[in-house]
């Protein structure tokens, strides 16, 4: 891992590194984050990466990708109770439903450069997509006091609680999930299982179609069901990646969830959806949360 204070160096080529839960080593980083965070120095470097990122080729695709997306999935409320009142933007002749967005499992970012590319690449699509930076909810158990600090100094609002990814969505959202453990995409879609809520959501994270290509299909089907029904509904646009940012932004993909797809699928799919267990995951990636005894 990268000292807080080295250089970003050219990633080479690691299959499959950039895919790994970054869960699964919690107690490492935890461990070397719990020395004082210098807020000043470490936002100055998030905002020294936003100006980077910002000048790359393929952070436009990526907003453009973004904004096609938005138009087209939030241009017009779905029809639920509670949507006419929801708040909207005129935007180049089009109405936007006000956006806000939910991160989670970013990683300890003022000791991994990785971490903090992927925070100033957050912090671009906000802006981009026009969310006010309050409206971002942010959660990893990894990130120390110190970073909660700075995530707050920034705008961003800090959750105080381990979800797991069970948040119901009741407006448009964006979910900026960064090589997170498909557990967490699971729990998230389980939470939404509904034609209501399922629209409302903008994935930027894994592809589904990768983790469904990289996983035996029956464990696939019978541990993470919602994602395996979910890769014949959702629609994915692959984000561009520079060799460079292989282990930071590989295989990432933006995910939504048509309305003339989600409605194919018959009326008996939604019904009491089972809360998902992963009593036969014995490498889990993700972090639960604690239980009192």
């Amino acid at each position: 891992m990268p000292n807080a204070g080295d250089e970003w160096q050219v990633a080479g080529k690691r299959k499959g590194a950039a895919r790994k839960s970054k869960s699964l080593h919690l107690s490492t980083t935890s461990a070397c984050c719990q020395e004082q965070v210098d807020i000043g120095k470490t936002i100055k470097r998030i905002r020294d990466t936003v100006s980077e990122l910002k000048c790359e080729e393929f952070w436009q695709k990526w907003k453009d990708q973004l904004l096609v997306t938005g138009s087209v999935s939030l241009s017009e409320p779905p029809k639920n109770e509670g949507t006419e009142d929801l708040p909207v933007q005129q935007e180049t002749g089009r109405l936007y439903q006000q956006m806000e967005c939910v991160c989670y499992g970013l990683g300890t970012f003022s000791s991994c450069v990785s971490a903090r590319y992927q925070l100033a690449m957050l912090l671009l699509l906000l802006d981009a997509g026009q969310i006010p930076l309050k409206d971002c909810s942010i959660y990893d158990p990894a990130f120390s006091s110190g970073e909660r600090d700075v995530l707050r100094e920034l705008g961003l609002t800090v959750l105080t609680e381990n979800e797991e990814g069970k948040r119901l969505t009741t407006k448009p959202t964006l979910f900026y999930l960064m090589h997170c453990g498909k557990a967490l995409y699971n729990n998230l879609l389980w939470k939404n299982w509904s034609s209501q809520c399922l629209p409302l959501m903008i994935i930027i994270g894994n592809s589904f179609s990768g983790m469904w290509s990289r996983t035996i299909e029956r464990e696939f089907k019978q541990d993470y069901s919602y994602i395996s029904q979910a890769v014949c509904v959702c629609e994915e646009r692959q984000l561009p990646c520079p060799p460079r940012l292989i282990d930071v932004f590989s295989d990432t993909a933006l995910i939504t969830f048509p309305t003339n797809r989600i409605n194919t699928l018959p009326q008996s799919t939604w019904a009491e959806p089972p809360e998902p267990q992963y009593q036969h995951c014995p490498d889990l990636e993700i972090i639960l949360r604690e239980t009192q005894s």
